[in-house]
Formats: structure tokens, C-alpha cells, sequence
């Protein structure tokens, strides 16, 4: 089925102003002047979407999310459910990556990895990070190495703590390891082989992340990813000295101040081209990214252009998503229509198949077809 989307402004990320985005068989055919009679003569079945007054932009990648809840650090009973695709979808989200955290017991790398399976039968783009807070990490096959190399949908190892004390607080050597097995693993792999840190609230920040780079360990600042630098103002200095060696680093969206961060970042010096946006969700929704993104923009006046690509490109180049991240010729079909004036989602298309129309859901869960629940939960925060 061709898609057509046509009369949108273009942002790939990057600004080109308007124009249309041809998609074929999954994948993006062209961007720029297509002739929508010369589409219609091909007799093939095909839609044509108006973007008039609209932003096109490719699908949103969030590379953490919890897909199976929350760990419930205040007990069994408080541990949140799964993350749906409803939920994805809904944020602007084609692309994902699965984290589990604290709990690597109840929930657990299988457990994840089925996850991630289900929510590509329905359509998305999703991976998984092998492993947990602890170390020696949690995996599938008893090697992050081994889960890189034989496990298509993992991309590198995490979320690894550091600096809090529900991680095991690893030494500088045994940590090592980990990134150098990570690192490895992704080049016999093809893939990204990186190690997604989360950075506590303990007052040592990213020491550990220094330690190795200082030491004798042969290992660059590209082997690592942390995430929830945006703790404290403390917490970005360290993070944007680590991307000026060549990390990538990440903000969460779960503290509901992303443009006061990413301001602070870009401020002070830090690197656009190094910063990545998650949802960390679990507690929150992945429509707190798309919510705290749209915010920076629409109030906060940060450009959809120095935005954009903190949710797409930036993301799409630590995680190794070749075809991910951008509008353009031979591309996945991810894209994202927005109202030109206040950012809201009016269609959502991932891997080529609309699962937003009009601003309204259109596909659903798998489970949904065999079971008879009415499932309706609203949190009480």
C-alpha cells in the first residue's frame, strides 16, 4: 500500500520546508515535490493524507521505557503494570527500547524480551537492554555478550546503576568488564554494544563513569550512556565534560522540567548532537516525553529543530538504528503529523501501518481480541 502525505511542513528533522513524504511498503520512498497524479495512475491501492497546516517529522524513539512496570520498591502491591501500546502509540512513540530496573527477580529478561516480541507483532519498532541495576548483570542466555549476538532485539546492556544505593555499588574493574563484554559484543554483533547507565542521586554523580575512562582500561567515552543526568544542575557539568569525550548522555521526562534542563544544558556548552530525551516510564507514561516535549516548544520557545532531533536522530545514532530517526529515501515509514500550532498528534504511522488517525487510536492490543476485561485505571498521583 502507498502512503502519501502531502502539503505538511517537513521537518526530517531538519527544516525543508513543504512538501510531501512518499511511503512504500514500509518504508519511506521519497521526501520533497511527489506528484500525487502520477501516484493515482499507478492503479495501486493507496491513501493520501492532508497535512495542510500540519508538521511532518519522523516517529519519536524513546529509549527507555519499563515495558513491564515499575519494580514497586514499596512492596509487591506497588509494583505498576505493563507499559501498552496504546499508551506508545498515542505519544508519538514508533520506536522503543525496554529497561528493567531494580527488580531483576519478579521481572525479569525473558519476561522483557516477551515484551518486546508483542509489541513488534503490533506493529512498533521495539528492542530491550540486557541486565538491570545489578551486577554481574541479568540476562537471557547467562552472557550480555551472547544476548547482543543471538538476541536480535537487545542493543547493549542496562540500565546499570551507579551512584545509588539500590544498585551494588560495582568498582571501577568489575564495571569495566561489563562495557568492554558490552562493547564487543556489539561489534561481532552489527550492533550498538553500548552500556545505558542510571545515575542515582548519590553525591558521587558519574565518578565511576570517569574512573574508567581515566584508568587503564582501554575504554571511550562512546561505550558509554547515562541516563537521568538531569538530577541537578551538579549532575549536567559532569554530563556535558563526559559528551565532550564523546558519550552520549540522557534526560528523563519523569520530573516535569525538560526545557529547564535542556536550556541549562545548551547554555552551558553542552553538545546537541550528544543529548538524548527518554520517558523513564513506569510510574509515568510515555506521554510525559511527548507532553514535556511539546512544552518546550510551544512555551518555553526552545526550536522544534534543536528539539527534534533529542527524540529522533541523536537517539537513533547511539542505539544504532541505521534506518531510523530521519525522513528519508529508503528509511522506515515512522512518521509523526502535528497540528502546526500547538504540536498536537494527529497521525501516527509506524513500520508503514497508521496507528493514529485524526488524533484517535486505531489499532489495539493483540490480548484485546480474546478476552473479555474492561480494564480502566487512572492513577492517583
Amino acid at each position: 500500500m502507498l502512503t502519501l502525505i502531502e502539503n505538511g511542513e517537513i521537518y526530517a528533522p531538519q527544516p525543508l520546508g513543504r512538501g510531501s513524504v512518499l511511503l512504500l511498503d514500509g518504508r519511506i520512498g521519497k521526501v520533497g515535490t511527489v506528484d500525487r497524479r502520477a501516484v493515482e495512475a499507478l492503479d495501486l491501492e493507496h491513501q493520501v493524507i492532508d497535512a495542510t497546516g500540519c508538521i511532518v517529522t519522523p516517529g519519536l524513539i524513546d529509549p527507555h521505557e519499563h515495558l513491564l512496570g515499575g519494580s514497586g520498591e514499596g512492596g509487591f502491591s506497588t509494583q505498576t503494570p505493563e507499559i501498552t501500546l496504546n499508551e506508545i502509540v498515542t505519544a508519538g512513540v514508533t520506536s522503543v527500547v525496554g529497561a528493567l530496573g531494580v527488580d531483576t527477580t519478579m521481572k525479569t529478561m525473558a519476561g522483557l524480551l516477551a515484551r518486546v516480541k508483542g509489541l513488534k507483532e503490533e506493529g512498533l519498532s521495539a528492542f530491550l537492554w540486557s541486565g538491570g541495576y545489578n551486577v554481574p548483570p541479568s540476562t537471557v542466555t547467562q552472557s550480555i555478550r551472547n544476548d547482543l549476538m543471538f538476541i536480535d532485539e537487545v542493543v547493549g546492556a542496562g540500565e546499570i546503576a551507579i551512584a545509588d544505593a539500590r544498585g551494588l555499588c560495582p568498582q571501577a574493574p568489575e564495571l569495566a568488564k561489563l562495557v568492554l563484554d558490552t562493547h564487543v559484543g556489539g561489534m561481532l554483533s552489527g550492533k550498538a554494544g553500548v552500556t545505558h547507565f542510571h545515575v542515582g542521586k548519590h553525591e558521587q554523580g558519574l565518578k565511576r563513569l570517569r574512573e574508567l575512562l581515566e584508568g587503564d582500561f582501554a575504554i571511550t567515552a562512546d561505550m558509554l550512556y547515562p541516563t537521568h543526568i538531569n538530577r541537578s544542575e551538579r549532575l549536567i557539568d559532569e554530563a556535558i565534560a563526559l559528551a565532550d569525550q564523546g558519550a552520549h548522555v540522557d534526560m528523563d521526562t519523569v520530573d516535569g522540567e525538560l526545557a529547564r534542563w535542556v536550556q541549562y544544558y545548551l547554555e552551558h556548552g553542552g553538545r546537541h548532537e550528544q543529548l538524548t530525551i527518554s520517558s523513564d516510564s513506569g510510574t509515568t507514561g510515555p506521554r510525559k516525553l511527548f507532553d514535556e516535549f511539546r512544552l518546550a516548544v510551544t512555551e518555553a520557545r526552545i526550536p522544534l529543530e534543536t528539539m527534534l532531533p533529542m527524540l529522533t536522530t541523536n537517539t537513533a545514532q547511539v542505539l544504532r538504528l541505521k534506518t531510523k530517526g530521519q525522513l528519508k529515501a529508503g528509511f522506515d515509514s515512522d512518521v509523526l503529523v502535528m497540528r502546526g500550532d500547538s504540536l498536537e498528534i494527529v497521525h501516527v504511522i509506524a513500520r508503514g501501518t497508521q496507528m493514529v488517525k485524526d488524533g484517535a487510536l486505531i489499532v489495539h492490543e493483540g490480548f484485546l481480541e480474546t478476552i473479555e476485561r474492561t480494564i480502566d485505571l487512572v492513577g492517583q498521583k
